[in-house]
Formats: structure tokens, C-alpha cells, sequence
């Protein structure tokens, strides 16, 4: 593995649980009363990412366990694939699903329910065992667990970057290009004061 590459990326573990706070902070903003198309768009970023993450921990994390031949709790990354697998199945029936649909909220909720149980098996049971197992190839895993993601994010991120721009509240927005266009205000302001100066 490239050395530099090694020594910017996160351990294995620390990227896994950063995406469990990433899904799970999206989790936090969808209401009931939210707009469909706020909505849609907190679903869409839910469910890529768990989609990446679980393609990530299926490559790279769950072999590395496997291979790593010592006491962990077999049974535990053993159901990981089917609690994948039933999370896909949600994420297939929310795609089929308009956010005006009474059951795209049920839908949603009951993913965050699956999702909510495996990370806390994993943040409790299976990352810890990692690091002491894993020990000094977490940083190796890391790397290529950033080498991948890059390579599935590719192709998907302007409707990752779409999606982030609809899920931002509009007062987030306001504040934003309110903040931008005093910026511009000032650049100019200042700009207009150093050609006088000359």
C-alpha cells in the first residue's frame, strides 16, 4: 500500500465509525413534518451511504477479521451480511416509494432501526475486537478502505453533492448566501478603497 496514502487515511475502525456518525446525524434530521423533497433528498444521502459502507466493510473490514483467524465473536460478523442484505431490501423499497407515500416514513424509520442495531453491535462488540486484533494493519485497511470509497464515490458525486444542497434547511441556505454576499460587499468595499489609495 502507498506509504503517504497509509499515513493520511484513518484507521479502519476510526472510518467505520465515522460513517456510523455521518448515517446517523442524517437519521437525526428527517422529521415527519419535513418537505417531500427534503425528504427524498436526507434518504437519498442515508442511503448511499450505508450502501458504500456496507460495500466497504464486505470487502475489506470482514475479511480482514476472518483472515485474522483469532477468538472474535464469529457469530457477530457472520449476521453483518444479513443485516446488509435486509438493509439493501429497505433501501430498494424506499427507492420504489414517493415521500408523499404514507410508507415511506415507516419505511425509512424501520431502516434506522436496523441500521441502529448493527452499529451498536459493531461499536460495542466488533470494532474494539478489531484493534486489538488487527493491531498494527489498521492503518494498512484504512488506506485501502479510502483507495475503494473514492473509487465507488466517483461516478456518484454530483448526486451526492445534489443531494446535500436539497437536505440543507433554508434558513442554512439564506445564512449562507447572506454571508456570501456580505463577503462580496467587503472585497469590493475594499477593492474600491485601494484603487483610490492610488
Amino acid at each position: 500500500m502507498n506509504s503517504m496514502l497509509t499515513k493520511l487515511s484513518p484507521t479502519i475502525t476510526n472510518m467505520i465509525r465515522a460513517d456510523h456518525t455521518h448515517v446517523l446525524a442524517t437519521f437525526h434530521q428527517f422529521e415527519a413534518d419535513t418537505s417531500p423533497g427534503t425528504k427524498q433528498a436526507l434518504v437519498n444521502t442515508a442511503c448511499l451511504a450505508l450502501e458504500v459502507h456496507a460495500q466497504l466493510e464486505e470487502e475489506i473490514f470482514y475479511p480482514a477479521m476472518r483472515e485474522a483467524g483469532a477468538p472474535v465473536d464469529t457469530d457477530l460478523v457472520g449476521k453483518s451480511v444479513p443485516e446488509h442484505d435486509e438493509m439493501r431490501q429497505l433501501i430498494a423499497r424506499l427507492r420504489m416509494l414517493e415521500p408523499t407515500d404514507p410508507a415511506y416514513d415507516d419505511t425509512f424509520y424501520e431502516l434506522m432501526r436496523t441500521v441502529i442495531h448493527h452499529v451498536a453491535d459493531e461499536e460495542t462488540i466488533l470494532l474494539p475486537d478489531a484493534e486489538r486484533i488487527l493491531g498494527d494493519r489498521l492503518s494498512d485497511l484504512g488506506a485501502a478502505m479510502t483507495k475503494r470509497r473514492l473509487e465507488l464515490v466517483k461516478p456518484k458525486v454530483g448526486e451526492i453533492a445534489w443531494n446535500t444542497v436539497r437536505a440543507l434547511p433554508a434558513s442554512t441556505m439564506l445564512m449562507g448566501a447572506g454571508a456570501a454576499a456580505m463577503v462580496g460587499l467587503l472585497l469590493m468595499r475594499n477593492k474600491s478603497a485601494a484603487s483610490r489609495r492610488f
